[in-house]
């Protein structure tokens, strides 16, 4: 009898313990595409020609918790009824799905989805504009099943330092830290990807609970300001908390990350915004490509980025986050959601053990949201809800002066 493939043994194993991913922007594609109409992008049958992401391909990649993230632009007037109108998104998918999606709002929901061969649906608010500067606002996320918060996205917040933006308060205000510690007491994990380093740093000083990164890579492989540095990887283990490696091309291929400036100034000289993926956007981001072809990523490339992360952090802290639908291109192998057993079967062959796999895939994303549940309830035992206000903590000027 001949020995199974790697990519048997992949998926083999994630029969058992399935992926959890940190990161699917399906919700925003749906709206940018078809105006949140379900028919018309019926995830049930597949969807190569629009999406990443479909049911089909879920269970082929072996998928079995998502946070779909309820992102809005930051640019957006409406921030915070375009994230309500995100979460009831994710909720029709649900309602639409009973047989293959299930609402989960906690590590016990995780695991019961697994145990009914479900996929555990939870949600991740991408960005602190979302709240409008009111804790009031990230309560009432929290009470409609928001489970994840990232700090900023790719613009700064009044109270944290993006990334990708010119910095403004050192990391975060006395209000960012205030926003820190009632996600603490209410459960929601702190999300750090999109945030500058200072930012990291500094919920990493304040948070008494697990943070996460939903979709972010080793800054040490590839230099881009999205990853993380590994200062910060190191300080995972005493902090509980995991990151969760993501595909994009740009954020794990030095090489790409040249070659996505340009495709991006084109993209903006050709009147769309950078992260359009609508049909017109991207004929430009081919035309561009036919002429300048970009660096490809494998899934060789995420792998080295895997292999680093557990060097610095362990492989008790590592997760996967792949950002589809929220990218315009995919490394080769990780083409769609389907693609996670090529991961797998890559680890498997550099040496990593199945115990670790099964801690990469699935233990540690559960364990993580339920660590910090526990430290919600001890906080609320003893903390009332916030009603502090930026203007109050950072004052007139919107900072409080230090460095957070």
């Amino acid at each position: 009898m001949t020995a199974p493939t790697a990519l048997e043994r992949a998926r083999e194993l994630l029969g058992e313990f399935p992926v959890v991913d940190g990161h699917n922007d399906l919700p925003w594609a749906l709206r940018e595409q078809v105006a949140y109409d379900l028919d018309a992008r019926d995830i049930a049958v597949p969807q190569d020609a629009h999406l990443h992401t479909d049911l089909p391909r879920l269970r082929a990649g072996g998928v079995g918790a998502q946070y779909w993230s309820v992102y809005v632009r930051s640019d957006l007037p409406d921030a915070v009824p375009s994230t309500l109108e995100q979460i009831d998104c994710v909720r029709q998918l649900i309602d639409r799905h009973p047989a293959d999606l299930r609402a989960a709002l906690t590590a016990a929901d995780m695991e019961a989805a697994r145990a009914e061969g479900r996929i555990a649906s939870l949600m991740g608010a991408e960005g602190g504009h979302s709240i409008g500067e009111s804790l009031g606002t990230l309560r009432g996320l929290y009470g409609l099943g928001v489970r994840y918060m990232t700090l900023t996205h790719n613009d700064n917040v009044s109270w944290a330092d993006s990334a990708t933006d010119v910095p403004r308060v050192g990391g975060l205000s006395a209000f960012g830290r205030e926003v820190v510690r009632e996600m603490n007491r209410l459960g929601m994990l702190v999300d750090l990807s999109h945030v500058a380093a200072t930012t990291m740093r500094a919920a990493l000083d304040t948070s008494t609970a697990p943070v996460i990164f939903s979709h972010s890579s080793a800054r040490a492989v590839c230099d881009h300001p999205r990853n993380i540095p590994d200062d910060v990887l190191e300080r995972l283990p005493a902090n509980g908390g995991m990151a969760m490696v993501t595909f994009v091309p740009k954020f794990v291929l030095q090489a790409a990350v040249d070659w996505t400036a340009a495709a991006d100034e084109n993209m903006r000289a050709h009147g769309f915004h950078h992260l359009d993926t609508s049909p017109e956007a991207m004929a430009v981001h081919r035309a561009f490509e036919a002429h300048t072809p970009r660096p490809v990523a494998t899934v060789a490339t995420v792998a080295d980025h895997l292999d680093h992360m557990r060097e610095v952090a362990g492989v008790d802290h590592l997760g996967i986050g792949g950002d589809y639908d929220g990218t315009a291109f995919t490394p080769d192998g990780l083409d769609d959601v389907s693609g996670y057993p090529n991961l797998i079967a890559e680890l498997l062959e550099r040496g990593w053990s199945r115990p670790d796999l099964a801690k990469l895939t699935w233990q540690n994303a559960v364990r993580v949201l339920g660590a910090a549940e526990d430290v919600a309830r001890d906080l609320r035992a003893t903390r009332p809800p916030s009603n502090a206000s930026r203007a109050s903590l950072d004052g007139a000027d919107g900072t409080d002066g230090t460095d957070g």
